[in-house]
């Protein structure tokens, strides 16, 4: 076969190349972090349309429920239910490049397909890796141009601040944090998150978070916090450690109380942003990542040739947002004293 000298010929290469890939670049983000597999595996991966992001709000009872008998007065009082949460989407890209160079170098089909592998590995890698590193985020980096991630969504000081354009001062539109070094659950009192405590503190939150079947359905763990409940449930890690994220390759084990069934993910480690000794419970059902349908971990821009410079670069990204709609069933437990 002809080596792959012309340069037609090669962005064509490195066009299909980044073609046979893109469409997998959203499950390849997604299966790299379990709060976001678990968000797409429940459908709470949506597109979205329009300068912002807006979610809809149930806040309010009708206030017309009435106990009555014979003829009893009903109560039809006209009340307004529902309010918009508003959030900015934020854009992010990674790019493929390729200098006329290291082209050169590997002209040959083999040579050139081997070195397009580790520009694009290295690209997706990096993609996942700031993304993840993202959801972490409290939004502010790059000057608020990062998106809005658990530390904006379940901060620490869950009254102060906006959220969605809406002020954590209403109490409806709060998260509830727990800190483990002065916590007291059933009467006992415990200071740090232990091998003792952690399954009482565990079950204190997930019922206090919980109503009916709705409640925290993903718990993700520092490496802390997840040692500690690792060595309290040891006597059934091998069983627990057969679960679905268990298979996926997260290292995961199971909580069992307060009448649930829940992973327990290890989410810090190598480079992780997770802040250290902190435990988030999420209901994934009230959190979405909102992408724009023409954005979504894609290629964009087409193939660029840099004015200044011989080399050819293509670009990866999204435009979107992380979003919440309730509140009510999320927590984060830290320990402000470790």
């Amino acid at each position: 076969m002809a080596a792959l000298t012309s340069t037609e010929k090669l962005q064509e290469a490195f066009s299909l190349a980044l073609e046979d890939r893109s469409q997998g670049y959203s499950d390849l983000v997604s299966n790299a972090n379990a709060l976001l597999y678990t968000m797409k595996k429940r459908g709470q991966f949506r597109p979205f349309s329009g300068p912002t992001i807006r979610e809809r709000l149930l806040y309010n009872e009708t206030g017309s429920y009435t106990r009555y008998g014979g003829y009893g007065y009903l109560n039809p009082s006209p009340v307004e239910l529902f309010n918009d949460a508003e959030f900015t989407p934020k854009l992010a890209a990674v790019s493929v490049t390729l200098s006329s160079e290291d082209i050169l170098k590997n002209s040959g089909t083999a040579q050139l397909k081997d070195i397009l592998e580790e520009h694009m590995s290295a690209a997706e890698t990096e993609l996942q890796d700031r993304f993840v590193e993202d959801l972490h985020s409290d939004g502010t980096a790059v000057d608020g141009y990062q998106i809005g991630g658990l530390q904006l969504a379940i901060p620490t000081t869950p009254s102060s601040g906006t959220y969605g354009g809406i002020a954590r001062s209403n109490t409806i539109w709060r998260t509830t944090t727990y800190d483990a070094n002065s916590i007291t659950v059933a009467g006992t009192s415990y200071t740090a998150v232990s091998a003792a405590s952690v399954k009482p503190i565990f079950d204190s939150i997930m019922i206090a978070r919980s109503r009916g079947n709705k409640g925290p359905n993903l718990i993700l763990c520092s490496a802390e916090h997840y040692i500690t409940y690792t060595a309290a449930t040891v006597a059934i890690q091998q069983i627990t450690n057969e679960n679905e994220m268990g298979k996926l390759g997260f290292t995961s084990l199971k909580y069992y109380g307060a009448g649930k069934s829940v992973d327990v993910v290890l989410e810090g480690g190598i480079g992780s942003a997770m802040p250290s000794n902190t435990t988030y419970f999420i209901d994934t059902s009230a959190l979405k990542f909102r992408y724009h349908p023409d954005r979504n971990f894609v290629k964009f821009g087409g193939k660029q040739t840099p004015v200044n410079q011989d080399a050819m670069v293509q670009h990866i990204g999204f435009y979107g947002e992380l979003t919440m709609n309730n509140p009510l069933h999320m927590a984060k437990l830290y320990d402000s004293s470790p």
